[in-house]
């Protein structure tokens, strides 16, 4: 990829950086490096989510800060508000933005589905500040699946993000909760994926389908699930879930691949995209976002069996980007 210098100078120019020399809260931090701005003020620039800490939006004031850590500080300033119950900005830059979707939400309109979406949202949050403004699709997540996503904001950074995703994109990992006990602790599924519209199908050889490689971890077995940490080597439609049943362990609340479930635990399908590690298109900066494993996937997995006594249950660890 070819670098563009004043590219790269729009993107760093648009914030202003400070580094943390030693541990205090993110309030404390603002006030020491902008002693002219009064409380109030400072206060209003992380309800606008245009504070950063580690290249990700944060608006709590007494978030702790350790040595080393990045905060960066948005000079632009309006069209900044954003608030959605289905959709979380939890990055932005003059090229692209990166969010955490809920389950539920489209990630983009379909030929048989019109409705309101993560990227009909996004754009109409880019149009207060310029009615020409809108999101680029890089890659999707599937309707019930939650978790992290990107968007370009031009065409051209949308075309360097898909012409080279494999090597842009360094790390996808989900968590998923599937039925039973798995087998092994961890391992690989490599099969053939063919769209059939309503349906993915796989098979173990060459069929004329596309690649799929989905590496797997198993976090903890209890109360008759699995916690899994996928890796994906593809990204193919419905990977995880075709691959997940594949091995006899299909995805709680995964109707089309498993089962239906009568009494679905988590009231949603298990499977959320909670990391994504890139280099930025433009910059060429290694950009790292993780979201916790989701609060319903973990109080599954830590509730003792029934006539069974909580003492003795073993704590997660914490969280470490499907389809």
């Amino acid at each position: 990829m070819k670098t563009d210098n004043k590219k790269v100078a729009r993107a760093r120019n648009q914030y202003t950086d400070y580094i943390v020399r030693e541990p205090m809260g993110l309030m404390e931090f603002l006030q020491a490096r902008m002693p002219q701005a009064s409380r109030t003020k400072l206060k209003s620039l992380l309800s606008k989510r245009i504070v950063f800490v580690d290249q990700r939006i944060t608006t709590q004031f007494d978030f702790p800060l350790k040595p080393g850590m990045k905060v960066q500080i948005s000079r632009e300033k309006t069209g900044h508000e954003f608030h959605n119950r289905l959709l979380k900005i939890v990055y932005e830059d003059a090229y692209l933005i990166v969010v955490e979707k809920e389950p539920g939400l489209l990630s983009v309109n379909t030929e048989r589905e019109k409705e309101r979406t993560a990227a009909s949202i996004l754009n109409e949050y880019l149009r207060r500040s310029n009615r020409r403004s809108q999101v680029y699709i890089v890659h999707r997540l599937d309707r019930d699946t939650s978790g992290l996503m990107m968007f370009a904001k031009d065409e051209q950074t949308q075309h360097t993000l898909r012409d080279n995703w494999h090597q842009i994109v360094t790390d996808r990992r989900y968590v998923a909760i599937v039925h039973g006990d798995m087998e092994q602790d961890n391992g690989l599924v490599r099969s053939w994926l063919t769209d059939k519209k309503l349906y993915v199908a796989s098979s173990p050889v060459d069929d004329g389908g596309q690649i799929a490689i989905t590496h797997y971890e198993t976090i903890k077995r209890a109360n008759g699930y699995s916690m899994m940490e996928l890796r994906l080597e593809t990204g193919r439609k419905n990977q995880i879930r075709v691959h997940m049943a594949d091995l006899g362990h299909p995805v709680v609340g995964d109707g089309r691949y498993g089962k239906e479930d009568d009494e679905n635990p988590l009231k949603r399908l298990g499977l959320h995209a909670f990391k994504l590690c890139f280099t930025h298109p433009v910059t060429g900066e290694q950009m790292q976002f993780e979201t916790p494993y989701p609060a319903s996937f973990k109080r599954l997995m830590q509730r003792p069996p029934a006539g069974a006594q909580p003492a003795g249950v073993q704590p997660l660890p914490p969280s470490g980007d499907a389809v």
